[in-house]
């Protein structure tokens, strides 16, 4: 099964993309360290969104050119950014203050699982994993909303949208949208609600690779999405 659905998933770039679309015009946003950064690149035109990170900017831009990085600039990830007209610097107390009280509209993560009920996990201490779960854990319950970019399953097949997480948690029922290489899934009730899928994919082959069951309410439509 995970041969086939290689051959049809998504990509991070194309994942990103279709999270994109649901960006909000005038939201204030938080972007997880690594794939999710890359939903920025893919903010639609004419679409008004100020990017915040936690080491203290808000309203930082697209990454400038190679070569001309000042590395006095650089988001939570360590990555050179550039800065929007009345773009902002304030302590990392400050930073956190605005994350604990509920001033941002979205923070998308990565995950390692999803639970059904919303509960999160994200980071790991075995081998090779974050010693730490860092300011995930104040992102996912300060934000207004909470949405997740990952692989389907993981590499070895396994689900990462299981019944209950396993994993060290981040957060306790706090995804609301989950976008996968396979599918657009809401978190509703503490159950998976399937919005989006391949075309290519037959529901039950989806169910198939989803640890808890997914539910369905009115019209599943086609997860379209360029190619990137």
């Amino acid at each position: 099964m995970s041969k086939q659905l290689n051959s049809i998933k998504l990509s991070n770039a194309q994942i990103a993309w279709r999270a994109a679309q649901d960006l909000t015009d005038g939201s204030y946003v938080n972007l997880g360290i690594g794939f999710p950064e890359m939903i920025a690149k893919f903010q639609p035109e004419g679409r008004n969104v100020t990017y915040h990170t936690e080491n203290g900017v808000l309203g930082f831009g697209k990454a400038p050119p190679e070569g001309r990085e000042d590395w006095d600039l650089i988001n939570a990830g360590k990555k050179a950014i550039t800065l929007n007209p009345g773009a902002a610097f304030f302590h990392h107390a400050d930073s956190f203050a605005m994350v604990r009280g509920g001033h941002l509209d979205l923070a998308v993560l990565g995950a390692y699982q999803v639970a059904q009920n919303g509960d999160l996990a994200n980071w790991s201490t075995g081998r090779g994993g974050v010693p730490a779960v860092g300011g995930a854990m104040d992102l996912v319950h300060g934000a207004k909303n909470v949405a997740v970019v990952t692989d389907h399953i993981t590499k070895s097949g396994e689900p990462k949208l299981v019944a209950e997480c396993t994993m060290p948690l981040t957060g306790q029922a706090c995804v609301t949208r989950i976008y996968t290489s396979l599918a657009v899934i809401d978190i509703v009730d503490a159950t998976f609600v399937l919005r989006e899928k391949l075309d290519a994919l037959a529901f039950d082959n989806l169910q198939a690779v989803t640890g808890a069951p997914l539910h369905v309410d009115g019209k599943i439509v086609p997860l379209n999405v360029p190619e990137l």
